[in-house]
């Protein structure tokens, strides 16, 4: 795991290419402090710094090929390495290290571009053609890992976050409402969305070519639900998935550094537990937020597979103090928007996790998206046959729709039938299963003086699908899901940043290819969809204890405004006054500062989470504004970092033509 950063300039200048590259590297440190390197040549300079993770002594960056024409800078892991390599290997490659990095150099060499078709794993990439000047771009399928582009006069740069900027004379930032609008409408950027004006995300299963000034993009994976296998009993159902995600652990414990596991006391973290408590020969080190408020705590279900497994267990527990102190940190990394608080205690976690000298854990993140636990895809199951059901069907689903809550009964049971009897039918063309969800978007987006249709561009991202169309109501909302939530949040503002900012590198068993398309082979094949992931409960319910095999869904959440309505940091003069809210000229100051203090005024059964989300949404955008936009405060969030260990420094501009030497292997600083 590392981060990357560099720039190509169409004109081929720049006047201080080593100071440039090394203060974005700098920026960035925190994803990668063991070490630092970069590579220049005419117009072009790139580097990495490093989480050394795979042959730590030998996997120093940036890499290059024998003769020096391609050159490598890479963020992340191929799991599947070793296959690879052994394939690499018989088609003549000569390996010189025993990391990953060189893989996947050696792959493109082989295979181009198609070598990423065969890449299972999290990552993305910069790989230089010294010999044609063509830089490549490239991100994981699921987005894993980030990639931001940006133009800058004659000058194309690229990252690993957006932050690395700030070290780009004469860049500025610029918050985009008409971003803004769509990620306040969906709760989390499209694909290609930064929040920034003139800044994009490289969208997963995506590559790009930077010729000249100009950037082709080429999409290499397509997402897809249809059954890919022939499942013909749920016994072998069962088989099948408890040994393809007992494969996917394994990839994923591949480390020359201690592997741990994050524990949220659901069962997907349990299971990925139990299965890496099974392979790994040490003692497993486990980690988990706890909370001070029994309201959004499960440390009890937590200790218990701690217990049961015989983890050296780890907590953090969290106070609405901690949330109110760490949420500026959290948001300067985070560099989006977000509409929950959930994301600050990940962040005090990975500190945690890191400080225990863990540098790797796993998670059980996009086992909902994949094994369809999310109550969205219930709902989406129900609305879509409503009017084709019988009332005492319609009741009986309902009943069985939120296990997890506490007080869900008659009255609300009655208030849901109410609200799917006005949703039954698709309102917004192929956005049936978050109409729903959209509602609270729509009071977000009020948040701007002129919101425009925060939905337009989402709708205009299923619309250019062509298969799309094709799909039914869930496989739709799985899509939507895999495209909006989880790569926008749960991926990145709740994952890779948060763990990173510590130098913590977390990978995802659920997120492996085999395991998303066997789940598309048994989904809703052997049950109604209404029993939460009974199949995936099944296949572990023997390893794990039973209150934790059975225990229905239980939301991570985090106190969102009563944090910081008990604490009443400073900064929240950010949205609290009127000279600050002028500074966001975009915004609809009096409804933000409205909002804000009623959230912060009011008891909080009195705010509602369309409230609190919208709160959320205004204090990360003023957060934003200060850190990126009027540049105050870096230093106290993280952003006067000092650039680690140069390891490798390496200029080509002498060199006329791309041929072997010893700098190609060796440090040159």
């Amino acid at each position: 795991m590392c981060g990357i950063a560099g720039f190509i300039n169409a004109d081929r200048g720049c006047d201080d290419p080593q100071g440039r590259i090394s203060g974005m590297l700098a920026a960035i440190a925190h994803r990668g402090p063991d070490g630092a390197g970069y590579v220049l040549d005419d117009g072009l300079a790139m580097g990495t710094v490093r989480l050394a993770i795979l042959d730590p002594a030998a996997g120093v960056q940036p890499i290059s090929d024998e003769s020096g024409r391609y050159w490598l800078c890479y963020n992340g892991e191929v799991y599947n390495y070793r296959e690879l390599r052994e394939t690499l290997v018989g088609l003549g490659h000569v390996f010189r290290t025993d990391c990953d990095t060189e893989v996947v150099l050696r792959a493109w060499m082989a295979w181009g571009p198609d070598c990423l078709k065969r890449f299972n794993g999290g990552f993305s990439f910069a790989l230089y053609d010294r010999r044609q000047k063509d830089l490549f771009l490239a991100r994981d399928r699921y987005g894993k890992r980030p990639l931001f582009l940006a133009r800058h006069g004659e000058t194309i740069l690229f990252a690993s976050e957006m932050k690395a900027f700030l070290a780009v004379p004469g860049f500025r930032f610029e918050q985009d409402p008409a971003q803004l609008a769509s990620i306040l409408g969906q709760w989390t950027p499209l694909p290609h969305q930064s929040g920034f004006r003139g800044i994009e995300s490289l969208p997963m299963g995506e590559w790009a070519r930077v010729r000249e000034g100009r950037i082709e993009r080429f999409v290499y994976d397509e997402l897809s639900f249809a059954a890919s296998e022939t499942i013909s009993s749920e016994h072998e159902a069962v088989e099948r998935i408890r040994a393809q995600l007992t494969d996917a652990v394994s990839l994923r414990l591949r480390s020359d550094v201690e592997v741990g596991v994050y524990l949220s006391g659901g069962v997907d973290s349990a299971i990925v537990a139990a299965l890496a408590r099974e392979l790994t020969p040490h003692p497993l080190s486990t980690f988990s937020v706890e909370f001070e408020d029994a309201e959004f705590d499960e440390s009890a279900e937590q200790r218990l597979v701690a217990e049961h497994l015989g983890t050296r267990h780890h907590a953090r527990r969290i106070s609405h103090a901690d949330i109110a102190e760490a949420c500026p940190d959290a948001v300067y990394h985070a560099e989006v928007p977000a509409f929950r608080s959930a994301f600050i205690p990940m962040f005090l976690l990975s500190q945690r996790t890191r400080e225990a000298g863990i540098k790797v854990i796993l998670s059980g993140e996009g086992a909902d998206e994949a094994f369809l636990g999310y109550d969205l895809f219930k709902e989406t199951l129900l609305r879509a046959a409503w009017n084709e059901l019988p009332e005492d069907m319609r009741r009986s689903r309902l009943e069985r729709l939120y296990p997890h809550l506490a007080h869900y009964g008659p009255k609300d049971i009655a208030a849901v039938t109410g609200l799917y009897h006005q949703f039954s039918a698709e309102k917004m063309p192929g956005l049936f299963s978050h109409e729903l969800r959209f509602q609270n978007g729509q009071f977000s987006a009020r948040l701007l003086s002129a919101p425009g249709d925060p939905f337009a561009e989402i709708s205009a991202l299923v619309a250019g699908n062509p298969a799309f169309g094709s799909m039914s109501a869930v496989e739709k909302a799985q899509w939507l899901e895999y495209k909006t939530l989880l790569p926008g949040y749960l991926l990145s503002t709740q994952g890779d940043r948060m763990s990173l900012a510590h130098g913590v590198e977390n990978r995802c068993p659920f997120l492996d290819p085999s395991v998303i398309g066997l789940a598309s082979s048994v989904n809703l094949r052997f049950d109604d969809g209404f029993t939460e992931k009974r199949l995936l409960r099944d296949a572990f319910r023997d390893r794990l204890p039973g209150a934790v095999a059975d225990k229905r869904k239980f939301p991570y959440r985090a106190p969102d405004a009563a944090a910081f309505a008990a604490r009443r940091p400073d900064y929240l003069d950010l949205v609290l006054s009127e000279s600050e809210l002028a500074n966001l000229p975009f915004l609809n100051a009096k409804f933000a500062q409205r909002l804000a203090t009623k959230v912060l005024t009011k008891p909080a059964d009195e705010v509602s989470t369309k409230e609190n989300q919208t709160f959320l949404f205004l204090l990360s955008i003023a957060l934003l504004d200060r850190f990126f936009v009027q540049r105050q405060g870096l230093g106290q969030a993280g952003g006067s970092s000092a650039l680690p260990p140069l390891q490798r420094a390496v200029d080509l501009r002498a060199e006329a033509t791309p041929h072997a030497s010893q700098g190609n292997f060796a440090s040159l600083t």
